[in-house]
């Protein structure tokens, strides 16, 4: 939108970056979004364009091949390219975090292995923290890498795994006795290991098997999938940053990252419901005039609209402080929650819009609807992240004495 959501203080690169953005989602991915959704199609034609548009290494340092740009940059591209279908949000944030966690945290020889070509979209990367059983619960997590001579074996189900199929490079967190005596707590035996594999379904390397693509009512087109590791012999040298019991912390700082792109994916899919639902209002006629200048309307518009602002300001800043290196995890939590609830009641108040055409899928705001739920668990649930905000609040706030 021309109006809303516009931010303060961006470079002229920023700028140019955001143009060369919104121009390709409004002319490569909206007219194909709902089609290709509908058939569950993994959109490689869109794919093939961010590769060429650099963004697979937009955060990447210039020294590894990438564009050496900020956290906000990559938010504000990924809020654009969400307006136009969330699901090819999806397919670049796993490849980001993974990209991340490799600059803050690998050994040298892991970041020049990996980084140049994830830079240039050659090594696609997903991470993968979930199991069946713990969801929120990351200390639950019963995976388990055991040592044998310079490799550790592998075995455990991961779930929930997105880019699953099509990613070459997983980071996976599982559970590492080594050197972690019985006893220790759950997030100082915790290892992240760099796994390679080939693209697809099956088994795609020894001892790793990605089963196939889960069925979900929405996010379609990025394939989510689980994960079985069955003797999955890994080297040391890929365990990430070289060293066992610190993949906990990686991964948290990975997810800040991650909280940071939902809230922006939730600003995205809300301004774009609020474009279908204000176009959509003065298109309509009822008791002979367009339902825009029903003052019920309007109130759904207004209140639409400064949720859209609202949810933005709050990402943008959750942006810049992680940037500037501070701790972001309350900024980012309240962020998440805040733009994924009101991206939520944005998307449904456009649906009410639309009337009984909202309801059909002829309308793109129907494929909107089934999206919008997905940020509400994504990258935490509303309760983890009321959780982490409710005790940095308490850290702040601490009475003394």
């Amino acid at each position: 939108m021309a109006r809303l959501a516009q931010t303060a203080g961006l470079t002229d690169i920023q700028q140019e970056i955001l143009s060369t953005v919104r121009d390709f989602v409004d002319k490569e991915i909206i007219p194909v979004a709902t089609e290709l959704e509908h058939r569950d199609e993994y959109p490689q034609q869109i794919v093939d364009g961010l590769k060429e548009l650099g963004l697979f290494g937009l955060m990447i340092p210039e020294e590894y091949g990438g564009l050496g740009e900020s956290l906000l940059t990559y938010a504000l591209c990924v809020e654009e390219i969400a307006r136009g279908w969330m699901s090819v949000s999806g397919i670049i944030n796993t490849h980001f975090i993974v990209a991340y966690m490799l600059k803050q945290h690998g050994t040298q020889e892991q970041r020049e292995y990996f980084l140049p070509r994830m830079a240039a979209g050659e090594v696609r990367g997903a991470f993968s923290m979930s199991e069946p059983a713990l969801g929120s619960d990351v200390s639950a997590i019963t995976s388990k890498a055991v040592k044998d001579g310079e490799e550790y074996v592998l075995n455990g189900q991961k779930m929930w795994l997105t880019n699953g199929g099509t990613s070459t490079l997983v980071a996976v967190l599982v559970k590492s006795d080594e050197g972690h005596p019985e006893g220790t707590a759950p997030h100082k035996s915790m290892t992240t290991f760099l796994v390679e594999k080939e693209p697809g379904f099956g088994e795609v390397r020894p001892g790793l098997t990605i089963p196939g693509k889960i069925d979900k009512m929405g996010y379609k087109g990025v394939d989510t999938t689980e994960l079985i590791m069955d003797g999955l012999r890994i080297p040391a040298n890929r365990v990430l940053g070289g060293a066992t019991g610190r993949g906990f912390y990686q991964m948290m700082d990975g997810v800040e990252v991650g909280r940071v792109n939902v809230a922006a994916r939730g600003c995205g899919v809300a301004q774009r419901a609020f474009e279908l639902g204000v176009s959509y209002a003065q298109q309509r006629h009822t008791f002979g005039k367009q339902i825009a200048q029903h003052q019920a309307i309007q109130f759904k518009l207004a209140e639409m609209a400064t949720k859209v602002e609202a949810a933005h300001a709050m990402m943008v800043n959750a942006a810049r402080k992680k940037d500037s290196g501070e701790r972001n995890d309350l900024e980012a939590g309240m962020a998440k929650y805040l733009a994924s609830e009101y991206c939520k009641e944005v998307v449904e108040d456009a649906f009410r819009i639309h009337g009984g055409y909202g309801f059909s899928k002829e309308y793109e705001i129907e494929r909107l609807y089934r999206e919008a739920p997905m940020l509400l668990i994504g990258e935490g649930t509303a309760e983890i992240q009321k959780m982490i905000i409710g005790r940095r609040l308490l850290e702040e706030y601490r009475l003394q004495g």
